[in-house]
């Protein structure tokens, strides 16, 4: 399918490895040039060269911590109009309710809820102006089917979820989207932590704690980068123009839910 936005510009956040990967390739594909974010380097360099090799798209890389606020201006200005966005940023680490403390639910705020905010009130302005502008916020499954031991995350994440609900239905009549992906696990560095963090607590090996989690998913397996990415670039797509303010499951079937 063509998705009709051959052309377009796109700024994708934490984008040089997982699902942030997964989503630029997907993109380039498309015919998209590609702003590219995340803080190593080395490797967001090696991932701007080898997606520009093989989709012949245009690739600037700027590295540097999308949460930090000076960092995140930086990208904005050297991105400049941007038709399409995709937050992304790596989760607060698991742990317990009671160990918490006021300092670690401001730092996964911080970038899970007010990073993307403030990337969307940067962007919206230039794509309602043009009539026309795709935002997809990557968040969590755990905003519909909440992870106890990801309880910072769940917060941040409900937090963004809300702010977009109003958000998209206000700018929607421009012909601006947005709307949230929600993974559940893929086959990132992100479930390879926690494969280990659980694999320490039964006492097994992380192979064994991933084969268990696995089974635990009606598709009895991970989710892979290239098809979250694929799922995103028709959000992103001229054909989604209808889907405002949704989030959308990709976890393999895991949430038992009817909505």
């Amino acid at each position: 399918m063509d998705l009709g936005i051959r052309g377009r510009r796109a700024l994708v956040s934490a984008s040089s490895k997982g699902l942030g990967r997964g989503v630029a390739e997907a993109l380039a594909a498309a015919g998209v040039d590609l702003v590219l974010n995340a803080r190593g380097q080395a490797a967001l360099a090696a991932t701007a060269a080898e997606i520009t090799g093989r989709y012949g798209v245009r690739v600037l890389a700027v590295a540097g911590d999308i949460t930090d606020a000076g960092a995140c201006a930086e990208v904005l200005a050297a991105a400049g109009a941007v038709d399409i966005l995709v937050t992304n940023a790596g989760g607060p680490p698991p742990g317990h309710w009671s160990d918490w403390s006021r300092d670690d639910f401001l730092r996964a705020i911080d970038a899970n809820m007010l990073t993307p905010v403030a990337l969307m009130q940067a962007c919206l302005p230039g794509m309602i102006a043009q009539g026309w502008g795709r935002v997809v916020n990557i968040t969590s499954a755990a905003v519909k089917s909440p992870i106890a031991e990801l309880g910072l995350s769940n917060t941040a994440r409900a937090g963004l979820t809300g702010f977009v609900a109003g958000t998209a239905r206000q700018v929607a009549r421009h012909g601006v989207t947005i709307n949230n992906l929600l993974p559940g696990l893929h086959a990132t560095d992100r479930a390879t932590a926690l494969d280990a963090g659980a694999a320490a607590k039964a006492g097994i090996t992380p192979v064994e704690a991933a084969a268990r989690r696995a089974a635990s998913i009606p598709a009895g397996r991970y989710g892979t980068a290239a098809e979250f990415g694929a799922a995103c670039a028709f959000l992103c797509s001229a054909h989604a123009g209808y889907i405002i303010g949704q989030n959308i499951l990709l976890d393999g079937g895991a949430a038992n839910a009817t909505f």
